[in-house]
């Protein structure tokens, strides 16, 4: 068990990747009050992951109780599979990561450079950098950041809360496209036929 006591109990590095994986918050589009329950739904997977990989593996203990036996490394607790494919979820995880931050980045510069004009008082549709291949780049940069989290330390609660980030952020997606619909209305059906939702060339 020396893995397990080294790992574990460092809050320090629980309060590191909280904040290290919050932060992409700041950059998100808040649109108005329906935002605010899938941001802490993500806010929720975020402390989940960051409690159970540095201060306490909880899915292992609750299941391993459950049980009557305690699970292998990799099974709900530890590097994900980390027997059968080493620390590849860690490579997963940093290479989502790296995507997941440009998505934001670039969709955060293009809607808060682009989308309202102070001087006409006016929105405009934004087509430009990665708009051009998806219609919430922001959306998929967060799924895929979450999805890479599991990757490397999956667990019970993140298994849980995956697929309800998922859902929510999709409705939130569809609600918006609604709104949309209705400030540009044949000008934004022309881009939902030509971009997909989430993933370029997919969906």
């Amino acid at each position: 068990m020396e893995t397990l006591g080294s790992h574990f109990h460092n809050w320090f590095g629980v309060l590191f990747f909280i904040v290290l994986y919050s932060v992409v918050l700041l950059f998100m589009p808040f649109y108005k009050k329906m935002d605010k329950k899938p941001a802490g739904t993500y806010l929720a997977f975020v402390i989940a992951f960051a409690i159970e990989m540095h201060g306490i593996p909880f899915s292992m203990y609750v299941i391993s109780w459950v049980i009557g036996k305690n699970l292998p490394e990799g099974i709900l607790w530890g590097h994900t599979l980390v027997s059968s494919i080493g620390f590849w979820g860690m490579y997963i995880n940093i290479m989502c990561a790296v995507i997941a931050l440009f998505l934001i980045l670039n969709g955060w510069y293009n809607i808060y450079k682009k989308y309202w004009s102070k001087e006409t008082g006016t929105g405009s549709l934004v087509k430009t950098g990665v708009y051009r291949y998806i219609r919430h780049p922001q959306y998929s940069g967060l799924l895929l950041l979450s999805f890479g989290m599991m990757a490397e330390w999956v667990t019970l609660p993140l298994l849980i809360l995956y697929p309800v980030i998922v859902f929510m952020y999709v409705r939130l997606a569809k609600r918006e496209e609604k709104d949309m619909l209705v400030e540009f209305g044949d000008e934004y059906r022309e881009y939902m036929k030509e971009t997909k939702m989430f993933i370029p060339f997919v969906v």
